[in-house]
């Protein structure tokens, strides 16, 4: 299977880092986002530096880590998809294994949120992934396909506002990936589960990797059929180093083109 010429997304996942003071590192990546135009930049940011990145960046897309499925409600602490567009945010990262794993958010959960997230004209980046022991067991495809699934809302019809990363479990900030072959496998597994939920519009969503993405692995791992972008954690902290994505991922959609 070729490349497709879907234009690249690569995503900034920053998790609980940044306080104010990281609104130049911001500023760096989207001057990067800037000087690579073929590239869609995203940055998913703690709550409380959505709007001041948002009212300081220009070609960056801002986004949340999470949002409770309620527009609005008796829900101490928690933060709503109409509370973060109110921010400036335009998409949510939703489903991933540290909020599943970490506070017990299950597949029915993250379909509640995705709907909301919809609904509140906000895009959403699902995340799916196994374990070591799924994978051990040869369950990762199903166990990843049936996670997207159930994870999925009923009646989808904002195909253009979804994303899918996937990000197996054991990869994340641990410095090991899978293969090329198992991650194209996992992609066309992904793809495939796509067009039967959803027809040939399936086609239009893009695939994610994620999980110890870096500078010096990405133009590798773009280079995988069906991986339409990329999802980063701790290389996106430091703007030298998200830039270098950036810039493998201009590559990889100048070479498909």
């Amino acid at each position: 299977m070729s490349k497709t010429a879907k234009r690249p997304y690569v995503v900034g996942n920053w998790k609980m880092h940044g306080l104010l003071s990281s609104l130049p590192a911001i500023l760096d990546i989207d001057r990067a986002a800037a000087c690579y135009i073929g590239v869609d930049v995203a940055l998913a940011l703690p709550f409380t530096l959505i709007n001041p990145a948002a009212i300081t960046v220009e070609h960056t897309a801002i986004g949340g880590q999470n949002c409770h499925a309620a527009h609005e409600g008796a829900f101490t602490g928690d933060i709503s998809g109409r509370m973060l567009a109110d921010c400036g945010a335009h998409f949510v990262l939703l489903g991933h294994s540290e909020r599943r794993l970490g506070c017990g958010e299950d597949s029915a959960t993250v379909r509640a949120k995705m709907q909301a997230t919809l609904d509140d004209g906000l895009s959403a980046i699902l995340c799916v992934g196994e374990s070591t022991e799924q994978r051990a067991a040869g369950l990762a495809e199903t166990s990843v396909q049936e996670q997207l699934l159930a994870s999925l809302p009923d009646g989808l019809t904002s195909i253009g506002s979804i994303t899918i990363a996937y990000e197996p479990i054991w990869a994340i900030g641990t410095g090991r990936i899978p293969q090329p072959a198992e991650i194209a496998a996992m992609h066309g597994a992904l793809r495939q589960t796509l067009r039967d939920r959803l027809g040939p519009q399936a086609a239009a969503i893009r695939l994610l990797y994620g999980g110890s993405v870096n500078d010096d692995n990405a133009e590798a791992l773009l280079a995988i059929p069906d991986v339409d972008g990329l999802l980063v954690g701790n290389a996106s902290l430091d703007p030298r180093r998200f830039r270098a994505v950036v810039r493998a991922a201009q590559q990889a959609s100048l070479q498909a083109s």
